[in-house]
């Protein structure tokens, strides 16, 4: 935390928002539908908002309706580390930063069938976006 009581990025380029900081270091989420990429479908990278490493590419991206941007891959194999998550009584597996382990989401088996099948349900505020071409 800086001098205003402000909270740091992890690559040290911007200050994380309560929410930010709430979700991504304390493992908290967003409301459905209230995130700025959930309903965003521009060619580019996802990045994590923490330390800027490269996650998910945009031609990856689903509208599954569940109120959270929605990827059935990751960019690359070494993007994201995946944890159980026992927290409230449920079974789910968590998805955070391979970098940084800043918490992402998570990953569930009920994505587009005719690919991977898999769901990575992401919060927008643990994101941040680079316009640049996917694979580029």
């Amino acid at each position: 935390m800086n001098e205003n009581n402000e909270r740091v990025s992890r690559d040290g380029k911007r200050i994380l928002s309560d929410e930010e900081f709430e979700i991504m270091r304390h493992r908290g989420t967003e409301r459905p539908f209230s995130g700025k990429y959930d309903a965003f479908f521009e060619d580019g990278l996802y990045c994590c908002a923490d330390c800027g490493h490269i996650l998910f590419e945009s031609t990856h991206k689903f509208d599954a309706g569940c109120g959270w941007p929605s990827f059935d891959r990751t960019a690359h194999t070494n993007s994201v580390v995946t944890y159980e998550d026992t927290r409230y009584g449920l079974s789910r597996v968590e998805v955070a930063c391979r970098h940084c382990g800043a918490h992402l989401g998570h990953v569930f088996p009920d994505g587009p069938t005719e690919t991977t099948g898999m769901r990575y349900c992401i919060n927008s505020a643990s994101l941040s976006f680079d316009p640049k071409t996917p694979n580029a």
